[in-house]
């Protein structure tokens, strides 16, 4: 199985427990396998089952949980 992986910018994220909300959000989609959370960059990386996931399911459920994506 190949995996995609993507780099989003989140703003919103101010400490650890935001780092771990947003992790959990991004493993409630379908697909989702690892996230990596630069809590002082704001940047997630994101690897995903692209036949599984899309990036708009991923932008959607960052910002459903509170948190915005950038760009």
């Amino acid at each position: 199985m190949s995996m995609d992986t993507i780099t989003l910018k989140v703003s919103g994220m101010s400490c650890m427990g935001c780092v771990n909300s947003v992790k959990q959000l991004l493993h409630g989609v379908a697909g989702v396998q690892q996230v990596e959370v630069d809590l002082a960059s704001g940047r997630v990386e994101i690897g995903y089952d692209a036949t599984r996931a899309d990036v708009g399911a991923l932008r959607r459920a960052i910002e459903d949980g509170g948190y915005q994506v950038v760009g």
